[in-house]
């Protein structure tokens, strides 16, 4: 799986998170706050799923 493919997933997911949240009436700083660690956190998993192998000697 491609890195972008899987960043556009995560991206999908922390907009519907960040959608329901806004609906259970949490306030907009937490709601950005928690997007934003999500976001990184999407970041690392992608990077480490999607890296190439070593090549094996």
């Amino acid at each position: 799986m491609s890195f972008a493919l899987y960043m556009v997933g995560f991206l999908i997911f922390i907009g519907g998170v960040s959608w329901g949240l806004v609906t259970a009436g949490v306030p907009h700083l937490y709601v950005i706050i928690g997007a934003t660690i999500l976001l990184g956190l999407g970041m690392f998993t992608g990077v480490a799923r999607t890296r190439g192998k070593d090549p094996s000697l």
